[in-house]
């Protein structure tokens, strides 16, 4: 994952945000819909990519919101 990509992920019992370089989280949320909410957000407001993770860790979902370098049209 690129530097400055948002990340969601479960730990500890919570949905948490993460900006990739960065430490820590962007604090927890009780269901993964609202931590997919605010991980969007910030991936918008930052042009970066959106990677959510399953319960197992696994990437489940991925979205870009800014520059994407593939010159494939459509």
């Amino acid at each position: 994952m690129p530097e400055g990509d948002v990340e969601t992920f479960h730990k500890d019992g919570e949905w948490h945000n993460r900006i990739e370089g960065r430490e820590g989280s962007l604090g927890g949320h009780a269901t993964k819909e609202e931590a997919v909410a605010a991980g969007r957000l910030i991936a918008q407001e930052h042009q970066v990519e959106h990677i959510v993770r399953n319960l197992d860790g696994k990437i489940g979902q991925r979205s870009t919101y800014g520059h994407d370098p593939r010159d494939i049209p459509g």
